[in-house]
C-alpha cells in the first residue's frame, strides 16, 4: 500500500465512508478508549492491516486492563485516503487518537498543525534507538521535531513474468542495463506475445503518488550522476524546474503509452489499476513487466483473498537500471508510513502506548513480514528469521544502499500533483513532452511560491 494527491470529497462522503456518524460528539468521550484510523484496502478480500491491528488490539487490551481500542478504518484508494484523513484531523469532534501517515504527506500535515510532536515520548522510549536514522528523518519536520514513528520502509524494482519471457524467447534471469533495454524487451514481448501487456508504468492523476513515485521518480532519479536530487536543490532550498532529466523521464512515459507497450490508457488511468495489477494481471500472466514496489507479495499470502503461493516461481526480480547504465547502475525510491498522533487527539498518551505495543521487536517483525515491508528496526533487520521469511526480502533490502527519498517538504504534495498531470498529458497524447514540461514549470512556481531554480 503506498504510497497520492488528494481528491476533494464532501464531508458527507467522508462521514459515510469512515463510519464517523456515531462520533460527532468528539473522540474524547471516553478517556479509556484509543481511536485509531488507518487506510483500509478497497479490495474487500485484502485485509492485512486489519488483521494485524486486530491482533494488536487484543494484546493491548490484555496488557492494559480497562483500556479499549476502537479501530476506525478509512476505506478508499490512496488518492482519496489523504483527503478523508485531513478532513478528520481538522476538528476535535472527528480527530482520532492515532493515524496512519504516508511520509510524503506528513510535512504538509505538520505545517497545517494537524499533528503533535512526539519528542517527549520518544526520549523516554528505549526502543527508539533501534530505528535507523533514515527512517527517523522521514518523520522529522523542518522544525527539528519528530511527528511519527515509522512502521517500515519500502524499495522498488522490476517484476517480470518468467513464463511470458520464455514465450517471447527472452532469457532469464533478466537484468536490463539501460532504459532502452527495458523498452526493447517490452517491444519484443508486444511482437511475440501480443495477448499480454508488455510493461506497466503507473501514470496520471488517478494513481496519485503511486504514479509520481513508482512511475515518474523511478525514472527521474535514474537520469543523473551521483546522488544529486533532481527535484529539489538543497543548497538553495529551491525546487528544480523541468530540465533535460525531467523531459527524458516524460519521454519514457510517452513512449510506453504512445507505442502501446503499457495498459490501455483507460485502464492506466483507473484509480484501481494498482489493485488490478496485484490481484489480476500478474497472477493471471497478463502482464510481462511491472515497475512496482517491494510490498506486492502481501496480496498473495495465504488468507489475502488473492492467494498465489507460486508467485516466487512464476515471477523474477530485476533492479530498475539508470538511464544509460551510469553508476550506480540501479535506482530505487523509498518511502514508508508512520504512526502519528493528531494535535487534536483526546487521548495522546494512550495513543503512544499503543504505538509501543505495535513496535516491539516481535510485533514489528510480524508486521514487516505480513505486509512485505522492509525493516526499519536494526534488530529485526539483523534477524535471520526476517531475512528468510519471504522470497524477495533480501533483493529489496539490498536496494536500500542505492535508494532515494523524496523531498517530502510541505510543498511536495502539490509538486507531486503537477508531476502526475504532466505524466497524464503525455500518456493521453494531449501534450508534447515540451508542452507538458512547460506547464509543469508554471505549476511548480505556484506550488512553491516561486522558490524554483533552473539547472
Amino acid at each position: 500500500m503506498r504510497p497520492t494527491a488528494p481528491v476533494l470529497l464532501s464531508a458527507t462522503l467522508l462521514i459515510a465512508a469512515t463510519g464517523l456518524t456515531a462520533c460527532s460528539s468528539g473522540s474524547g468521550d471516553d478517556p479509556d478508549t484509543v481511536r485509531i484510523s488507518f487506510k483500509q484496502s478497497t479490495d474487500n478480500q485484502i485485509r492485512v492491516m486489519d488483521k494485524y491491528l486486530a491482533s494488536m488490539k487484543t494484546q493491548f487490551e490484555k496488557d492494559h486492563p480497562g483500556k479499549k481500542v476502537k479501530l476506525v478504518p478509512i476505506k478508499a484508494p490512496d488518492s482519496e485516503y489523504y483527503t478523508k484523513l485531513q478532513q478528520m484531523l481538522r476538528s476535535p469532534k472527528t480527530a482520532p487518537d492515532l493515524v496512519y501517515e504516508d511520509t510524503f504527506l506528513i510535512n504538509s500535515d505538520i505545517t497545517s498543525g494537524y499533528l503533535k510532536p512526539l519528542d517527549t515520548y520518544l526520549a523516554k522510549w528505549p526502543d527508539w534507538n533501534q530505528f535507523i536514522d533514515t527512517a527517523k528523518n522521514a518523520a522529522k519536520a523542518q522544525d527539528g521535531k519528530t511527528y511519527g514513528v515509522p512502521d517500515g520502509t519500502d524499495t522498488r524494482g522490476l517484476w517480470y513474468d518468467k513464463g511470458i519471457f520464455a514465450k517471447a524467447g527472452i532469457k532469464t534471469p533478466w537484468q536490463p542495463k539501460t532504459w532502452d533495454d527495458v523498452l526493447d524487451t517490452a517491444r519484443t514481448i508486444k511482437k511475440k506475445v501480443p495477448s499480454v501487456t508488455p510493461l506497466n508504468v503507473y501514470t496520471g492523476k488517478p494513481g496519485g503518488e503511486q504514479s509520481a513515485m513508482q512511475g515518474f521518480e523511478m525514472l527521474l532519479y535514474g537520469t543523473g550522476p551521483g546522488t544529486a536530487d533532481p527535484l529539489y536543490d538543497r543548497s538553495s532550498n529551491k525546487w528544480i524546474t523541468a530540465g533535460k532529466p525531467f523531459k527524458d523521464a516524460l519521454s519514457f512515459v510517452k513512449t510506453v503509452y504512445g507505442e502501446k507497450l503499457g495498459p490501455d490508457v483507460s485502464d492506466a488511468l483507473d484509480p484501481n489499476i494498482g489493485t488490478r495489477v496485484r490481484g489480476e494481471l500478474l497472477p493471471k500472466s497478463k502482464l510481462a513487466i511491472n515497475l512496482d514496489g517491494s510490498w506486492l507479495p502481501q496480496d498473495w499470502l495465504k488468507g489475502s483473498g488473492h492467494e498465489w503461493p507460486e508467485w516466487s516461481q512464476k515471477l523474477g526480480l530485476a533492479h530498475m537500471p539508470t538511464q544509460d547504465g551510469q553508476a550506480p547502475g540501479k535506482v530505487s525510491m523509498s518511502g514508508g508510513w508512520t504512526w502519528s498522533v493528531p494535535s487534536k487527539a483526546s487521548n495522546p498518551d494512550l495513543a503512544f502506548e499503543f504505538i509501543k505495543t505495535m513496535q516491539t521487536k516481535a510485533n514489528a517483525q510480524k508486521w514487516y513480514i505480513a505486509n512485505s515491508g522492509i525493516a526499519v528496526r536494526k534488530d529485526v533487520a539483523a534477524d535471520p528469521a526476517y531475512v528468510k521469511a519471504q522470497p524477495g526480502i533480501k533483493f529489496f533490502t539490498d536496494l536500500v544502499a542505492s535508494t532515494h527519498y523524496r523531498p517530502a517538504y510541505p510543498a511536495y504534495p502539490k509538486v507531486s500533483t503537477a508531476i502526475q498531470e504532466a505524466m497524464e498529458s503525455v500518456t493521453t497524447g494531449d501534450s508534447s513532452v515540451e508542452k507538458a514540461a512547460s506547464t509543469y514549470d508554471e505549476q511548480l512556481k505556484t506550488a512553491t511560491d516561486g522558490k524554483v531554480i533552473t539547472k
